[in-house]
């Protein structure tokens, strides 16, 4: 049956040169001083300077903040929007992977509210909009800057929340993939395999629709060919590009489906151990598949095509072949980590799927699990 549905996206500039029309954008926002919110990574790859000073070339002056951690913590947004309004800043530019665009999106919508970061999880619990928000994103892999969603670690209760408003959806994005060619190596490989992970919940969650289908199963297709590439010929442009478009297409699409329980499982583990997200979602990805298959089979079959697979003669053997094709793609990009390399026992995870199961990401997975089921789940990447 058909339905009425509402989507949402920002404006986004997508090519070679978009980082360097930051200032002419900027200007169109009638502001006089930005905050350019970035991360220490991306000063030393030069990314952020370069924003900087295509918004001084335009007349605009500039503020850094870059005290942000891999995964931002709550007194790191309270203090990015501290250092905003006592500099007069009247706009945001966040430079960087999803932990600086996730603490600009924080730190935007507290200095308007006047709250503490942690009032706002959940859902449309964001009251007034923030100022205006650029973002250049800097990572193909974690689709921030184009998606309503934004993950702030709770430093006191060591868990990941999800603030997820139409408010945080940026103004604009200034897509460029040059920025993703100083990543290193494992980020390139983990970032890629969170644009997976995206695209894969987004199609078999069940708010997805054909619009966000089209985008999610392209953006697979497009991984599969050119991560691996990208990560051996970190210069090559035409893979860099395409992994771009992956994380677009693969943001589009879960910033409108949401996702699943991959993410409610990686969030729990990130906001307790302070890990890899996409490294989480990339050891979790084949475990939760294998339990979700039979709810979505005709969505992963597709997916199966989307990984390069031959059609299978049945649902068995579609399983069975998307399962390995998904274990050997992350072994291929030299993700091989299991939870018990990172020191994590059995005895941690009742905790940790108790956290999951609160997470907002959980409503959407193609069936709901039980604690115990996610304890299973866990269990078998120790």
């Amino acid at each position: 049956m058909d339905e009425l549905r509402k989507f949402v996206a920002p404006e986004f500039i997508f090519g070679p040169g978009a980082l360097d029309s930051t200032g002419s954008y900027a200007r169109q926002f009638a502001a006089d001083k930005a905050l350019v919110v970035t991360d220490e990574g991306v000063l030393g790859a030069g990314w952020a300077q370069k924003v900087a000073a295509s918004l001084e070339k335009e007349g605009l002056a500039t503020e850094i903040y870059s005290n942000i951690s891999p995964n931002p913590r709550d007194h790191e947004v309270m203090e990015g929007a501290e250092t905003f309004l006592k500099t007069g800043c009247d706009l945001i530019v966040a430079v960087g992977g999803g932990s600086p665009i996730d603490c600009a999106k924080g730190i935007g919508i507290v200095s308007s509210n006047e709250q503490h970061i942690l009032e706002f999880e959940g859902i449309d619990r964001v009251p007034v909009p923030g100022p205006p928000l650029i973002c250049v994103p800097t990572t193909a892999g974690s689709s921030a800057d184009i998606s309503q969603f934004s993950i702030i670690c709770d430093s006191s209760r060591m868990v990941k929340i999800a603030i997820i408003s139409k408010s945080l959806v940026p103004d604009l994005s200034l897509i460029d993939p040059a920025t993703t060619t100083t990543l290193p190596k494992n980020l390139t490989a983990e970032t890629g395999m969170d644009a997976l992970v995206h695209a894969i919940e987004a199609y078999v969650s069940n708010a997805s629709s054909p619009i966000t289908d089209i985008n999610a199963i392209k953006a697979v297709s497009l991984i599969r060919e050119h991560l691996p590439q990208a990560l051996n010929h970190p210069l090559d442009m035409d893979h860099r590009y395409n992994m771009m478009l992956a994380s677009l297409l693969a943001g589009l699409a879960f910033s409108n489906a949401s996702l699943g329980l991959v993410h409610a499982m990686a969030h729990s583990l990130g906001g307790r151990f302070d890990l890899s997200h996409g490294e989480s979602n990339a050891i979790l990805l084949a475990p939760v598949v294998d339990f979700n298959f039979h709810h979505a089979r005709e969505k992963y079959s597709d997916l199966a095509l989307a990984m390069g697979l031959e059609p299978f003669r049945n649902p068995e053997e579609t399983r069975q072949g998307l399962l390995e094709t998904l274990a050997d793609f992350g072994k291929g990009l030299g993700i091989t980590t299991r939870l018990s390399h990172l020191g994590i026992s059995k005895k941690e995870l009742p905790a940790l799927a108790g956290f999951a199961m609160t997470d907002p990401c959980i409503v959407t997975n193609p069936v709901m699990p039980t604690q115990k089921e996610v304890e299973e789940i866990y269990a078998k990447t120790i």
